[in-house]
């Protein structure tokens, strides 16, 4: 390790500061461009010492966890060059496919905060500990509170440590997924081993001592004093366990209104990897949907609750792997408008049938840039045109950004 140092020109994609320096490029955790800093450095990593001249954009990071826990890594960012950074993001990754887009500016859709959370829960020196980990480590900080929770998800802090102090006798590491659901909590444990004995007893008290209305296995429900349930567009639907949601109830709405906007006159529309219905619901007001994605229980909970509610056309729901098996432009032909949400990996399997289908209107909602970028760079080959391109920030402080994009059709099929 030496130390040295370093001219700070600019923020990689994961927030860290960047020299190049003699050595070669060189990454500075918490560093920002325009910053001369001193670091002891390891190959191509800094570890921040001093600071010889700080950026006008540098600010005090309010959480005490700060340097310490991963979660939130650019606290010290001011407002302003963080949202730019953030839009650079999305602009880098399409400039990579040659790409030009109308990007609008950053949407902070932060809301009361984040309503889903796993915390890793391990034996530390014996004792259990709750929290997250630190940066690049496997190490646990042990927190007592976290600012980017909801206040509904703050309970969840001191129910983990509980069951922590139950269940690390059987397994010395495990995480928990909380959910915050109308009337209290949903909990997803994971790692614990299925031939364990679970202590149905000591989970059942500790679940109605802090408003945990499930906990789950892995997803199998083990312990149930409520169903959980959730609202999507005013359409009330039983919560899967360990479902996906959207981080915030801001950043959902704000994506929903975005796809709405888009969906006027629409005669038919697909929602892939739907999940439970975040889209497929809104839409269902609009035209008769066809929704798919590989989580069964996910596509039961939107059958469930399209059947019971008010005002819906039709619901067709099924589930299929859209990774192996991708809707075919055949399958798509009698739709106008298609939404796909896949996950971090993007959907370049299903961007390839949706560039050969005749669908007009293609909005894209995603959570990588550059997976984002390459199946746009696949439907804009085949003549579909990025008209419009949303930034929605839910994770406030970290490297994570969401997009919402509309593909629209100017040419015929190549």
């Amino acid at each position: 390790m030496t130390r040295i140092w370093l001219d700070i020109e600019a923020l990689s994609s994961r927030g860290e500061g960047l020299s190049e320096s003699a050595r070669g490029r060189v990454r500075v955790p918490l560093a920002l461009p325009g910053e001369t800093v001193e670091a002891d450095v390891d190959g191509a990593r800094g570890a921040l010492l001093s600071i010889a001249n700080a950026s006008p954009h540098r600010v005090s990071p309010p959480c005490p966890y700060f340097g310490r826990c991963g979660g939130c890594s650019l606290q010290h960012v001011g407002h302003a060059a963080y949202a730019e950074w953030k839009r650079s993001l999305i602009i880098s990754a399409l400039n990579k496919y040659g790409i030009s887009a109308p990007l609008r500016p950053l949407l902070a859709a932060y809301g009361e905060g984040r309503r889903r959370v796993v915390l890793h829960a391990r034996l530390v020196r014996g004792e259990p500990a709750v929290g997250f980990m630190a940066p690049r480590s496997h190490d646990l900080v042990d927190v007592l509170d976290c600012l980017i929770l909801s206040p509904r998800l703050v309970p969840a802090l001191a129910a983990a440590r509980e069951l922590a102090g139950l269940l690390l006798t059987l397994k010395p590491a495990l995480d928990m997924q909380f959910t915050a659901v109308p009337g209290g909590l949903d909990c997803d444990i994971r790692g614990l081993p299925r031939a364990a004995a679970f202590p149905l007893a000591g989970a059942a008290e500790i679940a109605g001592r802090h408003g945990l209305l499930r906990i789950s296995l892995h997803g199998e429900p083990a312990v149930t004093l409520s169903i959980p349930r959730i609202v999507l567009s005013g359409v009330s639907l039983p919560l899967p366990a360990g479902s996906f949601l959207q981080a915030t109830e801001q950043g959902e709405k704000a994506l929903t209104d975005f796809v709405l906007a888009h969906a006027a006159g629409v005669n038919r529309a697909a929602d892939l990897f739907c999940g439970a219905g975040t889209f497929a619901l809104p839409l269902a007001r609009l035209a008769p949907v066809l929704a798919v994605d590989l989580d069964r229980p996910s596509i039961e909970a939107l059958l469930h609750a399209s059947r019971h509610a008010q005002g819906l056309k039709p619901v067709t729901a099924r589930t299929r792997n859209l990774f192996r098996e991708p809707l075919s432009a055949a399958e798509l032909a009698a739709c106008d408008l298609v939404v796909f949400d896949p996950p971090r990996q993007g959907a370049e399997a299903q961007a390839k049938e949706l560039a050969a289908s005749r669908c007009r209107r293609i909005i894209a909602i995603s959570c990588d840039p550059l997976t984002f970028a390459r199946d746009a760079a696949i439907l804009i080959a085949a003549g579909h045109e990025l008209r419009d391109v949303l930034p929605v920030d839910q994770f406030q402080w970290s490297a994570h950004v969401e997009i919402a994009a509309l593909f629209a059709k100017t040419s015929k099929l190549r």
